[in-house]
């Protein structure tokens, strides 16, 4: 049903204005004003795909109730759309997984869902429409193999984050299959010591038991391992990670024994990837006053972008254009340290962030963002820069999703 919903997305989420800054070589001009647009930006294959998908299931299950397990991307635009189209989430609060039943329609998030989830899903004889993105299911794969030859699943992420919970437990499928989820490079050293020398296990399960299989053994379960991650994660630090535990086996076992001990595999998708280095090359090419990156404060690509952007110009991260309030005030999610967890993260307003005089400011937004948004930021910088945009036609005319 593609076609049918077709112009429903348009009018959700194009922009001609984005088009418009495209077609000038990424580049926008109002006033005093300046925006240089990274050239990989926005929604990516899975995403829209995601999004396509449950428009589609929406307007197929007119007659039925439509659910999502939770939020379908990590953006509270998008949800908030699906909400109002009628689809109820199962992670809002008075539903309840109890009450679903042969005649419910189940709609899997890009993240994936658990192993255990979907089969419960599937005793309740629920139809399921599965956005699952093909970069996670990549990972999924590396992980059960491991699990399947033996090798614990040591797996870069977030250990809260629907995604690597889905991967996770792709482990728990086999019977002994392991897994245990590391944050940063601080968390890897710890394991990677205990690797090289072993130590205190109880200490050991009292800082990782919350991110380790359940019965997980240090002493049993890191002498085979692999590598996986959360698709999201910064390239750069997975790679450093990778290399502090191959390494940590070569120490402990020896070059020789590697193949027998040690499996990695890069599975950062290709989309988080690709916006990283955009923005990498933005940053390189022009001499930015100010970074704009927009994303859900839960976005975890959005929040690496906007690390990246922040070591080497002022960046704020703004989940919609109204944090945009004035030339002086803007409200944003400060850059955070690599291995800051993303809830612990805060929104503020900070003053004096748009320089007078010509300005160029650099943008970018993560994958879960639509391209409506990206532009009304640019809209709403104009504006602020003291050139407002003439108003543009609907970029499509408005269509019921169901």
């Amino acid at each position: 049903m593609k076609a049918e919903v077709a112009g429903a997305l348009a009018a959700d989420y194009h922009s001609a204005l984005v088009d418009e800054v495209k077609a000038n070589d990424f580049r926008h001009v109002a006033g005093r004003l300046t925006v240089h647009l990274a050239r990989e930006f926005g929604f990516c294959y899975g995403v829209d795909r995601a999004v396509d998908y449950a428009y589609q299931a929406r307007r197929r299950f007119a007659d039925r109730r439509v659910y999502l397990t939770g939020e379908i991307i990590h953006n509270p635009h998008v949800n908030q759309k699906l909400r109002d189209a009628g689809i109820r989430f199962l992670s809002d609060p008075g539903e309840s997984l109890d009450a679903l039943g042969p005649d419910d329609v189940v709609i899997l998030p890009a993240f994936g869902v658990t192993t255990r989830l979907l089969l419960d899903l599937q005793k309740r004889g629920c139809s399921l429409v599965d956005t699952t993105c093909g970069s996670v299911l990549n990972v999924w794969k590396n992980v059960r193999r491991y699990a399947d030859e033996g090798f614990t699943s040591i797996i870069h992420g977030k250990v809260h984050h629907e995604e690597t919970q889905a991967t996770a437990s792709q482990a728990l499928d086999f019977p002994n299959g392991r897994y245990l989820v590391v944050f940063d490079t601080d968390e890897s050293t710890a394991v990677c010591d205990y690797i090289r020398h072993g130590g205190d296990r109880e200490a050991f399960l009292a800082r990782f038991g919350h991110a380790a299989s359940e019965d997980f053994d240090p002493d049993r379960d890191l002498e085979r391992i692999g590598l996986a991650n959360q698709t999201t994660m910064l390239m750069t630090e997975s790679l450093a990670i990778g290399e502090l535990f191959r390494q940590a086996m070569a120490d402990r076992y020896g070059e020789a024994a590697l193949a027998e001990r040690f499996r990695a595999f890069d599975t950062i998708c290709s989309a988080t990837q690709e916006r990283q280095d955009a923005v990498v090359a933005l940053l390189d090419e022009h001499p930015l006053d100010v970074m704009v990156v927009v994303g859900g404060y839960n976005s975890s690509n959005t929040c690496n972008l906007t690390n990246i952007c922040a070591a080497r110009v002022p960046t704020f991260h703004i989940a919609d254009p109204s944090g945009l309030e004035s030339a002086e005030v803007i409200r944003h999610r400060p850059a955070t340290p690599p291995g800051t967890p993303l809830r612990q993260g805060r929104e503020v307003r900070t003053s004096g962030w748009l320089p007078d005089g010509p300005v160029v400011v650099g943008l970018t937004a993560g994958a879960s963002t639509p391209n409506n948004i990206i532009g009304e930021v640019v809209a709403r910088l104009s504006a602020l820069a003291g050139a407002p945009l003439a108003e543009r036609p609907a970029s499509a005319s408005p269509a019921e999703v169901r």
